[in-house]
């Protein structure tokens, strides 16, 4: 899985460790990796893309109604979801560069993840 995640282009390296099902994976800057590149460099070779905890430059956008970020460099578009009731919201964000921190869950079947739960949203100076 390593060899096949590092293959990505725009994917800087690539920890791997079978005993503990986890990946590390660190992108360089100014990537245009999809999510759905990454999770087919995964399952190609048998593995399952877990909940995986990511940070995510973007910037928030409305769309169809939900506050959703729009992931710099592949303009991936997920939706924000907060991780707990307690979490802020990411209203005063609309419009504005900002970093996220949260997980993305578990995909299914052949479906690139689409949603992030933030536990933080930081805005970029």
């Amino acid at each position: 899985m390593r060899v096949s995640l590092k293959s990505v282009s725009g994917v800087d390296s690539v920890q791997v460790s079978l005993e503990k099902g986890v990946a590390f994976v660190t992108m360089k800057p100014g990537n245009t990796v999809t999510l759905k590149q990454l999770t087919h460099a995964i399952t190609k070779n048998g593995f399952t893309m877990k909940d995986s905890t990511a940070t995510v430059a973007g910037t928030v956008v409305s769309a169809e109604g939900k506050l959703k970020l729009r992931v710099s460099g592949s303009n991936d578009v997920l939706d924000l979801m907060p991780q707990s009731a307690s979490t802020p919201g990411a209203d005063p964000s609309l419009g504005k560069p900002v970093v996220v921190e949260g997980t993305i869950p578990e995909a299914g079947k052949a479906n690139a993840a689409n949603m992030i739960r933030y536990r933080s949203i930081v805005e970029e100076k």
